[in-house]
């Protein structure tokens, strides 16, 4: 697939995918649907069920229908264009195809009935034997993030390996609430490579995969050098950010290592179809140094902290080997830019489909009608515009809904909700509570016995924004407060969970 050079296979088995359910594997199961390697054919294999092929294959289907099987992508994203490879099927694939999806949150299960699919290709003819490619046409409305797909087969038949090359679009709302250094150029972070010098013996690409290179040909390796000059690669890095430091990892190539390496910065315009050889001419600045041309060893990893320059500040980079050779793993660990994190953010927000979507603004405010408003609000073309949309959703919900998401809350100086709670929800209270914790035993005591009484006569957690206030603080107000009737208290409670919700919000968005 080197003619999409910008684009990652989303449901590569190595990146995570995998093939959760089919109608009939009766020929052969669907765990080797998403394999890296290329289908094989071996003439005298067989097994019980008759001869084995190497991918998917169901029985003869004598009775109306068509075969299925969703696959969970292993990097959710943007699907640019699809394969479906029918390798070594001759007599015994399917006529046509059509593929599905959506956009589910952690967890969930595809296979429910009341999962609401979206065509992605329409019912398009297939060829044996051969790489059935399918460009997928853009959205009118909007990009669309996925991470399933259902393959529908018709009627029945063999698929020996299922492509989905993509732009990867992180869960930025999980990944970026921890406010630590990123790998700016990991795949898993939507890096890509750009351009590249050679190609020869191993793509580039390779060198942003998040799991250890099993050998040489895991990595980016260039041909034998025999004029002046070096090689390089470009990489269009998933975030903007501050270079902090660089990791260079030559494992396993011990005769065919670069002598020497740097690395260049820069900020370029972001065109995300990719850019000419000479990148360089669209600069905004010069190419700065990263890191100065620096000697290598052989199979090692090569960790760069203090070498590394300070305050660059980058869109790509430009790894250079000289003259030749191979690399196996690529690192580019930094800050991420404050506008770069509110595009990725806002891209993320109107892209989610309606079930992922949902689940994601829970952790903000889980009152349904709340949901419901803002979903229905995007696209959102500012942080803004996120912002005056959760005022005016919030406007609309009733006390009823309030209550819903007041059970989204643990207990002051507790950890557990009534309702679940995603890992960003539950790190989130847990930064809010923090004064809680490090309260005396006596200011939990009592704040335990004050809340035991408050949900005694309101039926529901107390509710306090409690960034920036102390734990004898939030006991005073929590005492003050049990002072009210039910319905000034809702109330009360309501503008608290405001507060949080954009607190929250305004964390996300920088």
């Amino acid at each position: 697939m080197s003619e999409f050079t910008h684009l990652i296979d989303l449901a590569s088995a190595r990146l995570g995918g995998e093939a959760v359910a089919a109608n009939d594997e009766f020929f052969a199961g669907k765990e080797r649907l998403l394999e890296p390697e290329p289908a094989v054919f071996i003439p005298d294999k067989y097994t019980d069920r008759g001869k084995w092929m190497d991918g998917w294959e169901t029985r003869r289907r004598r009775t109306p229908g068509h075969d299925w099987c969703i696959v969970k992508l292993g990097l959710p994203g943007v699907i640019h264009s699809m394969v479906v490879d029918t390798a070594f099927f001759r007599g015994n694939y399917p006529s046509h195809c059509w593929i599905d999806g959506c956009g589910l949150p952690p967890g969930a299960d595809a296979t429910a009935g009341d999962v609401v699919w979206q065509p992605v290709l329409e019912r398009s003819e297939l060829a044996g034997d051969t790489k059935n490619a399918f460009t997928i046409q853009k959205d009118p409305g909007g990009e669309r993030r996925f991470t399933h797909l259902r393959l529908n087969i018709f009627p029945d038949g063999g698929v020996a390996r299922f492509r989905v090359m993509g732009e990867v679009l992180p869960d930025w709302t999980r990944i970026l609430a921890t406010g630590a250094d990123l790998d700016l150029a990991a795949v898993v972070h939507g890096g890509y490579v750009v351009d590249t010098s050679d190609r020869f013996f191993g793509e580039p690409r390779n060198m942003l995969m998040p799991y250890p290179a099993a050998n040489m040909g895991d990595g980016w390796e260039t041909k034998r050098r025999r004029g002046p000059g070096h090689d390089w690669a470009v990489i269009h890095l998933g975030l903007a950010g501050t270079i902090t430091h660089v990791d260079l990892d030559t494992a396993h190539f011990k005769g065919n290592y670069p002598d020497t390496a740097s690395v260049d910065g820069a900020l370029m315009k972001d065109e995300r179809s990719g850019v000419s050889a000479d990148v360089s001419m669209r600069a905004i600045g010069d190419w700065k140094p990263v890191l100065p041309q620096t000697k290598l060893l052989p199979d090692r990893l090569h960790p760069f902290r203090s070498e590394v320059a300070s305050g660059v500040h980058a869109t790509h980079v430009r790894l250079n080997i000289y003259p030749d050779g191979g690399v196996s793993r690529f690192r580019v660990i930094g800050t991420p830019d404050a506008e770069a994190r509110r595009r990725a953010v806002l891209r993320l927000l109107n892209a989610m489909d309606t079930p992922e979507i949902g689940a994601t603004l829970a952790d903000f405010c889980a009152a349904p009608a709340w949901i419901e408003r803002m979903a229905a609000s995007r696209p959102f073309a500012t942080p803004a515009a996120v912002l005056a949309a959760a005022d005016a959703a919030a406007d609309a919900v009733a006390p009823e809904g309030w209550r819903e998401a007041f059970r989204h809350h643990p207990p002051i100086g507790q950890k557990a909700a009534e309702r679940p709670q995603s890992d960003a929800a539950r790190e989130a209270s847990a930064r809010e509570q923090s004064a809680a914790r490090e309260a005396s035993a006596s200011d939990l005591a009592a704040l335990a016995d004050a809340n035991r009484a408050y949900q005694e006569k309101f039926g529901h957690v107390f509710i306090v924004c409690a960034t920036g206030r102390t734990a004898p603080e939030m006991l005073e107000m929590l005492r003050e407060r049990l002072k009210n009737d039910p319905e000034t208290e809702v109330r009360v409670a309501a503008d608290e969970q405001r507060r949080i919700t954009r607190l929250r919000l305004e964390r996300l968005l920088g």
